[in-house]
């Protein structure tokens, strides 16, 4: 009875049945440059001579140093497959690289700015596209359930990813 109740418990999980949950939401891609979030080179207090400091421009912390951080206190950062993915069988030429670079052996999650009334700090979430993220971030504009912001290296990708209304499969 017992291998019985084990083994339909595992086709249960093999079958999808027991995945996790996924809804709709609104993503849409930032990136680490002024435009995104908001910060200047340099201080008008300083005749902006200071220019290898970088400031908020926009908001209540208007005039603070920037230090390019999460709100979790973590550096952002795009998603990585590693060597061992399915994207290393649909683009096999970056095998090569990535066997002579080790760190890009191991899988690593990108940076999601959620609305943590929701979504706390390190939910995991899988966003077709974009790949497997977390929840490290929030932004000001990003109110509600159904709103992401996905972190892009180069303001260009972020362009490039616009906004998207994609299935998004949460991990909590």
């Amino acid at each position: 009875m017992a291998r019985l109740v084990f083994l339909s418990a595992f086709l249960l999980a093999l079958s999808g049945c027991a995945s996790h949950p996924a809804r709709i939401m609104e993503t849409t891609a930032y990136c680490g440059c002024g435009k995104c979030c908001s910060w200047e080179r340099g201080s008008w207090a300083f005749f902006k001579l200071d220019f290898w400091n970088r400031y908020v421009c926009e908001g209540p912390d208007r005039g603070r140093a920037y230090s390019g951080l999460t709100a979790s206190g973590t550096e952002p950062s795009e998603p990585v497959p590693g060597l061992i993915s399915l994207d290393s069988l649909q683009h096999p030429w970056l095998i090569p690289v990535r066997v002579i670079f080790p760190w890009l052996w191991l899988r690593q999650d990108g940076t999601i700015a959620a609305d943590t009334d929701y979504y706390p700090f390190g939910t995991r979430m899988r966003v077709p596209g974009y790949g497997w993220g977390m929840v490290l971030d929030r932004g000001g504009a990003i109110k509600g359930p159904d709103r992401l912001d996905l972190y892009f290296d180069s303001h260009q990708e972020a362009l490039a990813w616009g906004r998207r209304r994609l299935w998004v499969e949460i991990q909590k």
